[in-house]
């Protein structure tokens, strides 16, 4: 099965952990023996080469970088002007990763129809690039609203205003209270540029002050469900039903804490938690439940977003076990028509229908 994934830290990755991933899982997590400076060090998930082997040919690929106060427990950058240089260096390294033909930026319905049709061309994936889509996990290097046209033109798709905790634009995760003026805009010049509003991490606050002001396409593209792990990071049924209204579509998220209730960080193992692909499947199945279709959902995996096997579901060793996931729906009773909606052709339509 073709897979698109919406949630991915790529540049992260490669700029912060400094793992070359051109490399395979197996070689990163050999480099990394002996390496204690990251809690998921030897534990890597993500890998081009992996993402080949799992038939993932599209991802939307992340730049992020947050603004945080000198007092704050949350790491971060000191200066707006800092996080923006630092988004830029992700975003050379993903400009290297095109040079090399690795992969190939995704910006509207032209570039993803020709990406598209070279994934279907009948020819082995091992040489063929990763479709990116760019996208901004939390705004806060946004130095201010004249930077999002400079950002749109080398090819941001997508912004997720806010991230961990208060942000300079819109709070987060942990965090409460609805966005000032400077978040309102963002909005704005956002619909203006048609960027697609990311909802995935907006506080409850500004999530709704979000849906009543943001008129442009809106997705959440690493998200699970409230009702089956109690908390703010995730969206209760009604804010799911909004999305849903609103032509939306929810990744599903393999980060364990979001998967099973009760994770202690640091303590709780995936094998003992039982936090397995099947828990994932749960989260998406309770979406469609909701929405009386499989037209809402797909993946965001967010796998090697800070944490690695450690904090996954313990059926799942690379990101090419996605494949996985498509039999347990198939198992769960989904048909093959669902099956191509919830691993690809969701995240297509919604492209199609809101791109130039």
């Amino acid at each position: 099965m073709f897979i698109i994934d919406a949630h991915l830290d790529l540049s992260m990755n490669a700029m912060e952990w400094n793992r070359d991933i051109r490399m395979n899982v197996e070689t990163l997590r050999l480099l990394e023996k002996g390496m204690t400076d990251k809690p998921d060090r030897e534990r890597a998930t993500v890998s081009l080469p992996d993402l080949r082997k799992g038939n993932i040919g599209i991802v939307v690929a992340t730049q992020i970088a947050r603004f945080v106060k000198p007092d704050s427990l949350i790491p971060g950058w000191n200066s707006p002007q800092q996080a923006w240089a630092q988004t830029q260096g992700q975003l050379a390294w993903y400009k290297e990763m095109e040079a090399l033909g690795e992969m190939k930026q995704i910006t509207n319905k032209k570039t993803l129809q020709e990406h598209l049709a070279l994934w279907n061309d009948g020819k082995p994936n091992d040489k063929k690039a990763i479709g990116y889509i760019l996208s901004l996990e939390g705004a806060d290097s946004i130095v201010d609203i004249s930077y999002l046209e400079r950002a749109y033109n080398d090819g941001l798709r997508a912004i997720g205003p806010a991230h961990y905790g208060p942000g300079r634009y819109a709070n987060g995760t942990d965090s409460t209270g609805k966005m000032k003026q400077n978040g309102i805009e963002l909005l704005q010049e956002m619909e203006r540029l048609n960027i697609i509003l990311d909802a995935t991490h907006l506080c409850d606050d500004a999530f709704w002050q979000a849906m009543d002001l943001y008129n442009g396409p809106i997705w959440a593209s690493h998200n699970n469900c409230r009702t089956l792990v109690n908390h703010n990071r995730q969206y209760d049924d009604e804010q799911i039903k909004t999305l849903i209204a609103k032509g939306s579509v929810i990744g599903g998220a393999l980060d364990a804490w979001m998967m099973v209730p009760n994770w202690v960080r640091g303590e709780s193992t995936p094998l003992g938690m039982q936090c397995n692909l099947e828990v994932a499947f749960k989260h998406m199945d309770h979406i469609c439940q909701l929405a009386g279709n499989a037209n809402h959902i797909g993946i965001g995996s967010d796998l090697d977003g800070a944490f690695g096997t450690e904090q996954t579901p313990y059926d799942l060793n690379t990101i090419a076990d996605l494949q996985k996931l498509v039999v347990i729906f198939r198992n769960n009773g989904y048909s093959e028509l669902d099956l191509k909606k919830i691993f690809h052709q969701n995240w297509i339509d919604f492209l199609m229908k809101h791109w130039d």
